[in-house]
């Protein structure tokens, strides 16, 4: 689970825009550009955009 301190500062590495935190999933989620970024090992926000899923 990630801490509200960095979900503060994450942001969409394609658009700069907020992401969602999808707490049963463990994932961030950007709605503008439609992606999701896996979160690893329970903390750590894989942020690459080839990484992410479209949806």
């Amino acid at each position: 689970m990630l801490k509200k301190e960095l979900l503060d500062i994450l942001a969409c590495p394609k658009c700069k825009g907020d992401l969602d935190y999808d707490r049963k999933k463990n994932r961030l989620i950007c709605k503008k550009c439609r992606l999701r970024f896996p979160v690893l090992e329970g903390d750590i926000p894989d942020m690459l955009i080839e990484d992410a899923e479209k949806f």
